[in-house]
């Protein structure tokens, strides 16, 4: 039988910083909207292409209203139903497929990965060929690849592949970015293409998108108070994998990724002095709360707040979802939308 709890006046203290911002962003927040509004104007179900984002507690939470997800649209039965892609975006071939079938579907892409989709079909329009920076194999780098015919973009991973490149001779080159990377990661590999490729255009505005440098720059900003930093995300998310790295890079002797409270086991924190918890983009608050409750199991804690600033950044949802009263569904089928 496992030993009881502390009780409050033996439990040890801890001090908590909690980063800010941290958790949903604009983008996150957008997507879940959509979904949620599209149930309640369409009632159940309502079809999501991937995970609407990267968190089991969302996904699973929206299954319950009558999501359902799948991987592909040939999982999706032709009956009239909508269907929802998800935050990362899509390759071209996505809609055209829904168009094809006459699906009705909702484009929950994040507008700041649409942004990066934009300057790489600019860029491809004027006779350049792309270098994407970005990891192998995430969905947003996949949708973002596949705006373009096959061949139009390489993908670059790190520093040592920039300089090992090889381009078209002759093409003019630009790069773009995934927008969930390390900020630091990336400056070094945009860095060495400029070394390589002087003349290489880039974007007018960083694509590394504003909640991915905020939530850095605030695990920047504890990580050297820290013994131990809690990054509450997913596994598949990456930019709460990100969260981690910057943490260790910023001075904290460790870094863990943390689901949800549940799977945290608080011993982790003992002869911990000072904690840090952030949240990547994807994971809500109620999971943040769930740590700190796991944590208050075993310790006495003190919480900081430390905000490195504010965001008040909101995204409009789809012009379809956005009108008062939603068009009958056999109707809006007709018309598909892609915001």
């Amino acid at each position: 039988m496992p030993p009881a709890p502390p009780s409050p006046a033996a439990k040890p203290r801890l001090t908590v910083l909690l980063a800010g911002p941290r958790g949903f962003c604009a983008g996150v927040d957008r997507a879940i909207r959509i979904v949620e509004e599209a149930l309640r104007r369409y009632g159940a179900p309502v079809y999501v292409r991937h995970e609407i984002v990267h968190n089991r507690y969302v996904v699973e939470s929206l299954e319950r209203q009558g999501a359902v997800f799948v991987e592909e649209l040939e999982e999706i039965p032709d009956d009239g139903r909508p269907v929802v892609f998800s935050a990362h975006g899509v390759p071209k071939a996505v809609p055209a497929e829904a168009a094809r079938r006459r699906m009705f579907y909702l484009d929950a892409t994040c507008p700041l990965v649409s942004k990066v989709h934009r300057e790489a079909e600019r860029h491809f329009a004027a006779g350049r060929h792309i270098l994407l920076i970005g990891h192998a194999g995430h969905p947003e780098v996949i949708g973002t690849m596949g705006q373009l015919p096959p061949g139009a973009v390489t993908l670059v991973e790190d520093a040592a592949q920039a300089r090992a490149l090889r381009v078209p001779e002759g093409t003019p080159l630009a790069y773009i970015t995934q927008t969930t990377l390390s900020v630091d990661d990336t400056a070094e590999i945009v860095a060495a293409l400029r070394a390589r490729f002087p003349a290489i255009a880039g974007p007018a505005k960083e694509d590394i998108c504003y909640a991915t440098t905020n939530r850095q720059a605030a695990v920047k900003a504890i990580a050297p108070r820290c013994d131990l930093l809690l990054v509450v995300g997913a596994p598949n998310s990456s930019n709460s994998l990100r969260l981690r790295e910057v943490a260790e890079r910023a001075g904290c002797p460790r870094a863990v990724l943390v689901q949800r409270g549940a799977e945290l086991d608080p011993a982790v924190a003992e002869g911990c002095a000072t904690v840090g918890v952030t949240a990547g983009a994807s994971a809500p608050e109620a999971l943040v709360e769930e740590v700190l409750a796991r944590l208050r199991t075993r310790f006495a804690l003190r919480i900081e707040e430390v905000a490195v600033t504010e965001e008040r950044i909101a995204f409009k949802l789809p012009a379809a979802l956005a009108e008062p009263a939603a068009a009958p569904l056999a109707v809006a089928a007709a018309a598909p939308t892609t915001p």
